[in-house]
């Protein structure tokens, strides 16, 4: 039982610190720019939301009909 636990805690590849702070690095600079990129297509698609709000406004414009005198409101 014992073997098979450490079979999943101990790692198949070895390696050494320079590599290992390589790939850290690395893995930095991937998250850093999909973060970016996150944030740029947040961006788009709120400006896209706001350009289709204002075009369905322009055609059916949002009327309000409130008589509170006519009916029991």
């Amino acid at each position: 039982m014992i073997k098979f636990i450490q079979r999943f805690f101990d790692p198949s590849e070895k390696f050494d610190d320079e590599s290992l702070i390589d790939l850290i690095l690395e893995l930095e600079d991937r998250v850093e720019y999909l973060e970016q990129e996150n944030d740029s297509l947040s961006a788009s698609l709120t400006e896209l939301e706001d350009r289709l709000d204002q075009r369905i406004d322009r055609i059916q414009p949002v009327i309000y009909h409130i008589n509170g005198g006519e009916k029991n409101v």
